[in-house]
């Protein structure tokens, strides 16, 4: 759910903060006041390409905040990026676009790329525009429509589809691979055989040559190491020509403290803090003369190291380090018994591939079958619905048609209309008019809510070519939405805005920019008055004002009937 939206220099607004509520949220206003520019900059938030034109005439940056109440998957997902939460789970999402075309998108602080803030979008907020609207008649947008209607049954299978197939492509390049020309396939062959015989030989381990590097450089020194730490030791501990030394100092300096001490308690805690450093003293001389004692000026070793490291980079020396010779022997091993193994390992390739390609046409037939049943009760319902939306006799329908395997199975999915009963079946694309599409837009969302819940659903004139009786039913349906979900709708028609639980007024100031102070909500006689202006054009009209209470009293009287 989001809770507020804040919006910055975006359009025509310059400063807006929108607080946001469960139930179904309407946003009304005149032509030009900044309603549209509400939905955009949702629409910019989660994801959708930025618009350097949206910044406002004369500024820099515009910015568009949320704070959105995550689900548990995303919290884990949020957690990860390391994105800062508030209580109950709330991010701020943010979206920063520059007037010279770049952007950056943030979650809870953190920069992340706006796929990722799309991907938590698509689970968070349903965004839907009059473009939306076009992308229903795409044949691809309906595949997913149906997928999404069909819900673990469709998405199971499909999911095992799509690995078969991603076997069968890995196969088919693998086989393309090794059927190159014979001189392409010897060089391959002799370049793996040279490289891994050289790795099976020098064993090499991450990270080797950086030690033995560092071993190089004690063995190479090692008379000035030995010269060092001894000298170190004999200050700390002495040595046989009785020198003074830290040790003895200190013991001399406690034992001068211990005698007087009786005098004055204060010398107490000095006794103390000088054995502290007798105790430390003694342990890093013990350090140090460890230290000595392991020092290895053995020229046989040093010889060893210095071999070593010139065979591990005259082995690396073809790639940028020993950690990507590694890497690359690694994962090329396999390769080498394929082009070994000649047209025996192309034969046994060819025949894996052919059994995948077996699996792949049965799952899809798997898949079909769970579409087809998936498209017969997507069509009850939805056809269901849009008989609430005024549209009765209309029905949609699924159309499956046999093609060849693809990335998503072997189906041709396309979504027609009958209009009304004695009506063909023709494609959304060619039969709903623009009123009829925003009508099957709008009841595919309440189908598709009931099957795969989401959290919140954004309209941007939903009701385009709408009107009388078909515009209550638009607002009946948002409401029945809202009963689940938090629905926000930018709506020019009283109708629809009657239904809704809070209503927010987007009013134009004199220097033609909107302001924060001029979204507000408005309730009692203040959303009569607004009813009204959107009814007969008059904000002083009593005959418009009885028929804004009628509607509102109609409206709060189908709501009652809903809890």
């Amino acid at each position: 759910m989001i809770e507020q939206v804040r919006i910055k220099n975006l359009g025509v607004i310059r400063d807006a903060t929108l607080d946001l509520s469960p139930g179904l949220t309407v946003l009304t206003g005149e032509t030009g006041a900044g309603k549209t520019m509400v939905f955009r900059s949702l629409n910019a938030v989660f994801g959708a390409k930025a618009d350097p034109t949206l910044v406002s005439t004369g500024q820099e940056q515009a910015v568009v905040e949320v704070d959105a109440v995550l689900t548990q998957a995303l919290v884990a997902q949020a957690t990860e990026l390391g994105a800062q939460l508030d209580d109950g789970n709330v991010a701020i999402i943010s979206r920063h676009i520059n007037v010279g075309g770049r952007s950056r998108s943030f979650v809870g602080g953190v920069s992340v790329p706006s796929g990722v803030v799309s991907d938590m979008g698509e689970q968070l907020v349903a965004v839907h525009g009059q473009s939306e609207q076009l992308r229903l008649t795409k044949a691809s947008q309906q595949r997913v429509i149906l997928d999404r209607f069909g819900s673990t049954p469709v998405l199971h299978v499909l999911r095992e589809y799509q690995e078969l197939w991603a076997r069968a492509q890995q196969l088919r390049q693998e086989i393309s691979d090794l059927t190159l020309d014979e001189s392409a396939r010897a060089r391959e062959l002799e370049k793996l055989t040279k490289h891994i015989a050289v790795f099976d030989k020098l064993k090499p381990q991450v990270r080797e040559l950086d030690q033995l590097d560092d071993e190089a450089a004690r063995l190479g020194n090692s008379e000035v190491l030995y010269a060092a730490s001894s000298a170190a030791s004999a200050a700390l501990e002495g040595d046989e020509s009785d020198q003074l030394h830290v040790l003895s100092l200190l013991t001399q300096a406690r034992k001068a403290l211990e005698r007087e001490q009786v005098f004055d308690p204060a010398l107490t805690q000095l006794v103390a803090r000088v054995k502290e450093l007798e105790v430390v003293a003694a342990d890093v001389a013990a350090d140090v003369s460890a230290y000595v004692d392991a020092i290895d000026a053995s020229p046989a070793r040093l010889e060893y190291v210095e071999s070593r490291r010139a065979a591990l980079r005259k082995a690396s020396r073809d790639f940028d380090s020993l950690e990507d010779f590694i890497e690359w022997v690694t994962t090329n091993q396999p390769r080498l018994a394929q082009l070994s193994g000649g047209d025996e390992a192309i034969n046994d390739l060819r025949e894996e591939l052919s059994a995948v390609m077996d699996d792949a046409q049965a799952k899809a037939a798997e898949l079909t079958q769970a579409r087809t049943k998936a498209a017969h009760h997507f069509s009850q319902l939805v056809s269901q619905e849009l008989a609430s939306l005024a549209m009765p006799g209309a029905r949609v329908e699924f159309s499956l048609e046999q093609t060849q395997l693809g990335p998503f199975g072997a189906d041709d999915i396309s979504l027609g209309l009958v209009s009304r009963p004695d009506s063909p079946l023709v494609s959304i694309a060619k039969g709903a008019s623009g009123g009829e599409l925003s009508r099957i837009m709008l009841a595919v969302e309440v189908v598709l809510a009931s099957a795969d819940p989401i959290g919140t659903f954004v309209f941007d004139e939903v009701d385009a070519g709408v009107g009388g009786a078909a515009a209550v039913e638009v607002g009946k349906r948002l409401a029945n939405l809202a009963k689940t979900a938090q629905v926000v709708v930018v709506t020019h028609l009283p109708q629809v805005a009657a239904f809704g639980d809070k209503h927010l007024v987007v009013s134009r100031e004199s220097d033609d920019q909107v302001h924060s102070s001029s979204i507000s909500e408005v309730t009692g006689a203040q959303r009569v008055t607004e009813i009204s202006r959107m009814l007969a054009g008059l904000t002083s009209s009593q005959a418009g004002t009885q028929l804004a209470e009628e509607l509102l009293a109609v409206a709060e009287t189908f709501k009652d009937g809903l809890t």
